[in-house]
């Protein structure tokens, strides 16, 4: 069967040219997974945003209110580092239901991808860090209050910390948040997840990898789990403007290789989110995006 793919063509929010977050990878991810016949041109799985109280499972409902209604303060506005337009906020209501219907899709199938998501610096009180509403904590919560997952797994392998994630599920015993992460970079108060794996600055491939391996195996130790989300960020990339790490491109593909078939291996269905990446060229960024892709297509 082919790779379930969840995607919208409103992932992608208007933004100024020079605005530090690539808001363009979100296109040429598209653009790139067709041209590898992952995706066929208008034939995608769309979710539609995510409601108000969808949202209010992981945050505050007042955040959530105002910023529906774009009556956030400027200090809440400069913490998320992103505009207060209808369209952005429309973005992280789209991509929150999109990561909810990725993982409806691998607990179905197997293995899903939103090619979106990854919002991960967005807790409780609000946003931060370029992430709005935090996608992987609504479609968990979102999927246990439909029934459908119990015991989760968070494996997040973004350059940054997982500190939304940790906070929204720091009292829950169902939900394992594993993160691994640039111990110096951002953010800078860390929260406190069930796993945390902090890397100093500059670790290539096999330092990076051997890491991973024995996280996964402490968090797989604490399982079974009804469902796995991991993100995939890219920013871990050598040539990545803000990751502050050093794997190749090769290290990235073996990077998610390794956490898809470490969680197939053990049953447990994985739904993928793309995370950060920072590239002043966005075709080479959405190329280490598609490897996750790649891979999860290369699972099934």
């Amino acid at each position: 069967m082919s790779l379930p793919i969840v995607h919208h063509p409103d992932y992608q929010a208007p933004l100024r040219a020079d605005h530090r977050f690539p808001m363009s990878k979100y296109g040429y991810l598209r653009d790139a997974l067709v041209a590898r016949g992952l995706l066929r041109p208008g034939l995608y799985v769309a979710p539609g945003p995510a409601s108000p109280e969808m949202l209010a499972l992981a945050h505050n409902r007042d955040y959530v209110d105002r910023a529906l209604s774009l009556q956030l303060t400027e200090a809440e506005v400069r913490r998320i580092g992103l505009p207060m337009t209808e369209r952005i906020f429309r973005r992280g209501r789209l991509a929150a239901a999109g990561s909810a219907l990725a993982g409806r899709l691998a607990l179905r199938h197997g293995l899903a991808c939103n090619s979106a998501g990854g919002s991960h610096h967005a807790g409780p009180e609000g946003g931060a860090g370029f992430c709005t509403f935090n996608d992987v904590g609504v479609a968990i919560l979102t999927l246990r209050a439909q029934g459908l997952a119990t015991r989760v797994l968070v494996v997040d392998c973004d350059a940054h910390q997982g500190d939304g994630t940790a906070d929204i599920f720091a009292e829950d015993p169902a939900v394992f948040t594993l993160s691994l992460h640039g111990e110096k970079n951002y953010p800078f108060r860390k929260a406190v997840s069930d796993l945390d794996i902090g890397l100093e600055d500059g670790v290539e491939d096999t330092a990076y990898l051997d890491s991973l391996t024995e996280a996964l195996g402490r968090a797989m130790a604490a399982g079974p789990y009804d469902l796995a989300f991991y993100n995939a960020g890219v920013d871990v990339h050598a040539d990545d403007r803000l990751g502050r790490l050093s794997l190749s491109d090769d290290g990235l593909r073996r990077r998610d290789r390794l956490v898809l078939e470490t969680l197939r291996d053990a049953g447990t269905p994985v739904a993928g989110v793309i995370g950060g990446g920072y590239d002043d060229q966005p075709e080479r960024l959405a190329s280490r995006h598609a490897i996750l892709f790649e891979e999860a297509a290369r699972l099934l």
